[in-house]
């Protein structure tokens, strides 16, 4: 008990509502990635072109030619690397024909994209990553510190901790346009530039709606871990 309100794993009782629905939102959007992207992953393209052969050609068609795209191990491990300007495909994206990879593939082109043009969103997300990093280590240790100790600076320690916790839920909240916006400019590409035909275009379409899912719910994740750690320190104020 805190200030009289009942507390389960750091919850107010008023939040543990919130927080399963927020849970069970979590686990049935990354169940629907894996198994969206595994259906897909069944259906061949009609032209018969890898998630490597489209990267290349969409990264050609935009005026890119400095990014490298290459190879890397695991499951759903694709991404864009700013800093080093390489598209990493997962085995199962990179020299797959299937629908699932070609959307995955022109999605993470899309990021590319957006670094070339200085897209201001995926900008104010890559100047977050340390400060967000930082946060990520600290931010609840220092709650935990403050809510144990008995002294005057308990509640600076607390605060502190969530003030850098709040990079957190920026990062998240800043994340969502970036992978929407990638997303859109796959699906314009795939379609404008005749990867994919219309019933094979709306594979890719599920594939990458299901992906930006798990973005929103790692936001709201974020937003209800923040609502806990202010509810913990109010309510050691009022103690």
């Amino acid at each position: 008990m805190l200030g009289g309100i009942p507390i389960f794993w750091g919850y107010n009782t008023s939040y543990l509502g919130l927080f399963f629905i927020v849970m069970i939102f979590s686990m049935v959007a990354q169940f629907r990635v894996n198994s969206t992207f595994q259906k897909y992953a069944k259906v061949a393209n009609s032209r018969g072109l890898t998630g490597a052969d489209v990267a290349r050609q969409m990264l050609e068609s935009a005026g890119i030619r400095d990014v490298r795209v290459e190879r890397i191990a695991g499951n759903l491990t694709d991404h864009y690397d700013p800093s080093h300007k390489i598209l990493r495909l997962s085995e199962a994206v990179y020299g797959s024909q299937s629908v699932a990879a070609l959307g995955v593939a022109a999605h993470e082109t899309g990021h590319a994209i957006q670094h070339a043009e200085n897209y201001s969103f995926l900008w104010a997300r890559s100047a977050m990553v340390p400060c967000t990093n930082l946060g990520s280590r600290l931010s609840i240790p220092l709650v935990i510190i403050g809510l144990l100790i008995n002294s005057g600076w308990s509640y600076y320690l607390m605060i502190a901790g969530i003030v850098l916790f709040s990079f957190t839920v920026l990062f998240t909240l800043v994340t969502l346009p970036v992978e929407f916006d990638a997303s859109r400019r796959a699906l314009h590409m795939l379609e404008g530039q005749n990867y994919l035909y219309d019933f094979e275009l709306s594979g890719a379409k599920k594939v990458l709606t299901a992906a930006a899912m798990t973005y929103v719910a790692a936001a709201a994740t974020a937003i209800v871990n923040l609502l806990r750690l202010l509810s913990l320190v109010s309510s050691r104020n009022r103690d």
